[in-house]
């Protein structure tokens, strides 16, 4: 039997990897999933004690405010850097395997091919900086045994989302004006916890993976999509620029990951975006979160 604990479990996908570890527990596994308020991950003591007995750790507790951390990159710090160098010590210590979330947000954005998984991190806002730092911690701290997922662009059944937003736009404007020139990834949390699980059961190598889903589109693609899904006109999607909505923390134009890594995990790569947005709205997520 294994123990496995997910932190950051009241999130969209700490949700969803509680749903992926059904089975597991099922079977007769342990299955502890804690939420922010259940664990402080920046505690040494409360998260050395979660730790007793467990195999696998899966880390879904992030700071994820992208614009609030160009004004507070400290409290970005404490839980996308501190708190991972926290559980991987941790980790270390009892021997358990980590299993560490991160974003396209350590890169720069500026490829013109999908990142590899080896590619130097670059990133251009105050949020990337406190995950590449998270990344660097883990890795160093617990090199045999630290699993690194980036991600990027998720949505999913558990929380407010770009998706559940679109479909509250479409609902209440006639027309929508979203960006066309920032390319990346749709990822639903579902698949990516799913194959943070295979991961784990398959006991893949240690280092970083790319996790998202396959193919490529921008904010604008990805939104014509979701209102077809929705029953809704997709015509109704126009296309815009990023200086047409300013923000406090700049975004990458490209986001677009590449998958080579996980053939190390003798894994296919998740499925494509559409494949899986279709599925989405069969497991009912594209509804409004209004």
């Amino acid at each position: 039997m294994s123990a496995f604990l997910i932190t950051g479990a009241g999130g969209m996908l700490g949700q969803d990897l509680r749903r992926a570890l059904e089975p597991r527990a099922a079977a007769g596994d342990t299955v502890d999933a804690r939420t922010r308020q259940e664990l402080d991950i920046t505690d040494p003591e409360a998260v050395a004690a979660a730790l007793e007995g467990v195999d696998v750790v899966f880390n879904a507790a992030a700071y994820t405010a992208v614009d609030r951390a160009e004004e507070d990159e400290e409290a970005a710090f404490a839980i996308n850097a501190r708190g991972v160098a926290v559980l991987a010590e941790a980790a270390a210590r009892t021997g358990a395997r980590l299993i560490h979330f991160s974003t396209d947000y350590v890169f720069q954005g500026d490829a013109h091919e999908p990142y590899r998984e080896d590619a130097p991190r670059d990133p251009l806002n105050a949020y990337g900086r406190s995950k590449a730092a998270g990344e660097e911690a883990a890795l160093a701290a617990h090199p045999e045994g630290t699993c690194i997922l980036r991600t990027a662009w998720l949505y999913g059944a558990g929380g407010p989302n770009f998706a559940k937003t679109m479909v509250g736009l479409a609902e209440s404007r006639p027309e929508v004006a979203v960006v066309d020139d920032q390319l990346g990834q749709p990822t639903y949390t579902r698949d990516l916890a799913e194959q943070a699980v295979r991961l784990a059961e398959a006991g893949g190598p240690a280092g970083v993976y790319h996790a998202t889903n396959a193919g490529e589109t921008t904010w604008f693609g990805f939104a014509r999509e979701i209102f077809r899904l929705a029953g809704h006109d997709p015509e109704r999607v126009a296309p815009t620029d990023s200086s047409a909505f300013a923000r406090p923390a700049a975004r990458p134009a490209y986001s677009v990951l590449g998958h080579d890594a996980w053939s190390r995990a003798g894994l296919s790569p998740m499925r494509d975006w559409r494949e899986a947005l279709e599925a989405a709205a069969a497991d009912g997520v594209l509804v409004s979160s209004w």
